[in-house]
């Protein structure tokens, strides 16, 4: 059974993070960018920092609590178990330690052990509505379904309107094969909150399973896909339903799609290689079935599958080299022999094309006195010949869609923690980096000429970029290179005249490493030494943002479902901040007139400001600019959406996704609907 992944919440990063008032401030500073690093999903990063305040003081507990959060979101679970229960040794009253140890445990396999861990916390915290429902959960996986479904109901009586209570108790309910109960809770949990895609999962599954009504399947796998458009099982399961409702075009888009979003989905691939094959594509079915088999050698479907499809355009000697594996594999595979038989056959081999095919007769005849003992995948004594090939030619479908999770699990997707909730909203602003995405659809970076002017001095460390999705840093000699930079700069400006771009390099370096206090304070002494280094007044911007953003949610206390925005600009300090930007985005502006990404980032701003006529002219400056750019026709097109303008969204949209803005489908189906 394929494990859950279970959550950490973020704001128990924050209810830690206000306590830590260290003897040295060089410690708290490297705590304080590590948990930077938190927020921003950059996990491998936060590691090594947190690494240095446990090298420094081995004996405080929240370093190790904090590496334990860093470790269970990489899946490193017996790590973040080792570490959560250094912190419990070291401070026993980390209630939130317990979880954390307790979410690894589960997913360990030691389900009685996390169980026991939940209790201990909420012994402290009796109304944690995570650790109730993770405890829940626990239970269900050990089939303790009456205790599991008495924390249920302890957790909807503190937590009468929580949805996802009400579908971790509809899932618990489908387990005890208790449809009824199980659709009452689906109700109830839309009733709360409309856009619960696993309430609708729920509901579909319901719908296949009870009673194969795969219409009403079909609606609700639309409205999961709506909600979460990129998870690649939600296409590959409404594939499913639209293959068994006839629509062949629908189902291949979808699988098409799935492929499209997650390159190696087997499950996507395999049904396309099927689907191709029904209409006699064989050449590109033979091609899906050869991927299944680079990532999955052994997979014997694919290989009995392919052979079929060499079969058919006559390369005769490539389909008998796949199905003697699937022979080796499934040795009283009747319909494997009858195959082989017909290759060697027309290959001219009678002799053995006639063994082949009493091998396949006898299986046959002596099917129904076959052994009980057969895998999953093998035939069963009562399966005649054609049920067996039926099995190896069926459909797959995507299992566990309607995991729960809890609501504040982290997905691996670095700084866009709200696309757990796929809330619409513009497209991030532009920073300079020195990495880009290696998935992002367009794979060349943006040309801006002063990065150019800048590269072709090669007085950076590093090549400077520019990108709106910045990826993390998952690789320690990576990070080790940054350090190094940093001290390479620091050598180096205590020992020549400082120049404004040793400045700029060692703030990328600091930027990169989520330390953006002192990116800040290097490109203020940049712009005093240049005061028309534009890139400095873009990069310090941005940098401005971040420590905005970062500081505003330590101070609030974290906010789970969104990812960093904007603090409120009611207060005097946000409006002064703000101002600070948009002077430096203006700057920029000044510099080089014809900077489009500028006026793209001062839309962004103004979104967040709710200046929405203003942003739109922003964007219009930078799509005037630059009549590629993608990302600002897609937030042009969302503001018209949100002003009402449906037209010019759906234009804008339309040419959005043309540029290979892949959300935008998305939108333009949400808001067409």
């Amino acid at each position: 059974m394929k494990r859950l992944k279970y959550i950490l919440i973020f704001a128990l990063l924050c209810s830690l993070a206000k306590g830590n008032a260290f003897a040295q401030i060089n410690t708290s500073q490297v705590m304080r960018i590590g948990q930077n690093s938190l927020y921003l999903e950059d996990y491998v990063l936060a590691i090594q920092y947190f690494n240095k305040v446990i090298e420094a003081k081995p004996y405080l507990a929240q370093p190790y609590f904090y590496r334990a959060i860093a470790k269970i979101s990489l899946d490193d679970y017996r790590g973040a178990e080792e570490d959560a229960s250094t912190a419990i040794e070291l401070n026993p009253f980390i209630t939130n330690a317990y979880e954390v140890r307790g979410v690894a445990r589960q997913n360990l396999g030691r389900t009685q052990e996390a169980i026991d861990d939940y209790s201990v916390a909420l012994e402290q915290l009796p109304e944690s509505r995570g650790i109730l429902l993770n405890k829940a959960l626990a239970e269900e996986e050990l089939k303790a379904y009456d205790a599991a479904e008495a924390t249920y109901t302890t957790l909807l009586r503190h937590y009468p309107r929580y949805d996802n209570g009400y579908v971790g108790r509809a899932r618990l309910y489908m387990a005890k094969g208790d449809t009824v109960a199980a659709l009452a809770d689906v109700e109830k949990a839309l009733q709360i909150n409309k856009n619960n895609t696993n309430a609708y999962v729920i509901r579909a599954d319901v719908a296949i399973n009870s009673e194969r009504n795969f219409e009403n399947a079909l609606a609700d796998m639309d409205e999961a896909i709506k909600l979460q458009p990129q998870y690649a099982g939600f296409f590959v399961n409404r594939a499913f339903l639209r293959y068994n409702l006839d629509d062949y075009f629908g189902a291949m888009a979808d699988y098409d799609y799935a492929i499209q979003l997650d390159p190696v989905n087997l499950p996507a691939l395999f049904n396309r290689g099927l689907l191709r094959s029904e209409v006699q594509d064989n050449n590109k079915a033979i091609d899906d079935f050869t991927q299944v088999l680079q990532i999955d050698p052994d997979n014997y479907k694919a290989l009995y599958n392919r052979a079929v499809l060499f079969k058919e355009i006559g390369a005769y000697q490539n389909s008998i080299d796949d199905i003697n594996k699937v022979i080796a594999a499934y040795p009283s595979f009747a319909g494997a022999y009858f195959l082989r038989c017909e290759d060697y056959r027309a290959m001219g081999n009678m002799r053995q094309a006639e063994k082949d095919y009493n091998k396949s007769l006898a299986l046959s005849k002596n099917a129904a006195d076959a052994s009980d003992e057969e895998s999953d995948d093998n035939e069963s004594p009562e399966m005649s010949q054609k049920d067996v090939a039926n099995r190896f030619k069926s459909l797959l479908t995507i299992d566990n869609n309607a995991q729960v999770k809890e609501e504040y699990q982290t997905e691996g997707i670095k700084g866009r923690v709200q696309d757990r909730k796929i809330q619409v909203e513009v497209e991030p602003m532009f920073s300079l980096s020195y990495y880009l995405l290696t998935t992002e659809i367009k794979r060349n970076p943006y040309y801006i000429k002063d990065i150019d002017d800048i590269n072709s001095t090669r007085q950076l460390r590093f090549i400077l970029l520019v990108t709106n999705h910045e990826p993390q840093l998952s690789d320690e000699e990576q990070i080790a290179k940054h350090f190094a930079s940093i001290e390479y700069y620091n050598s180096y400006l205590q020992t020549h005249s400082p120049r404004a771009i040793d400045y700029f390099g060692r703030a990328m370096d600091y930027y990169t490493l989520h330390d953006y206090a002192h990116a800040i304070t290097d490109l203020d002494r940049a712009i005093e030494l240049t005061p028309d280094f534009t890139m400095a007044y873009f990069l310090r911007a941005n940098a401005r943002i971040k420590q905005m953003q970062l500081d505003d949610m330590q101070s609030e206390g974290g906010e789970p479902n969104k990812a960093p925005a904007l603090p409120g600009l009611d207060s005097q300090m946000a409006k002064a901040q703000m101002a600070e930007i948009m002077a430096d985005f203006d700057k920029v502006i000044e510099l080089d007139p014809k900077s489009a990404f500028a006026y793209y980032n001062k839309g962004n701003m103004l979104v967040e400001a709710g200046d929405l006529t203003s942003a739109l002219s922003a964007y219009s400056k930078a799509i005037d600019l630059k009549p590629d750019f993608g990302e600002a026709y897609y937030n042009r097109g969302y503001l018209y959406m949100r002003l009402g303008n449906k037209d010019a969204g759906v234009e804008n949209l339309s040419k959005a996704g043309e540029l290979g803005i892949v959300p935008s489908y998305n939108l333009l189906k949400r808001m067409t609907r």
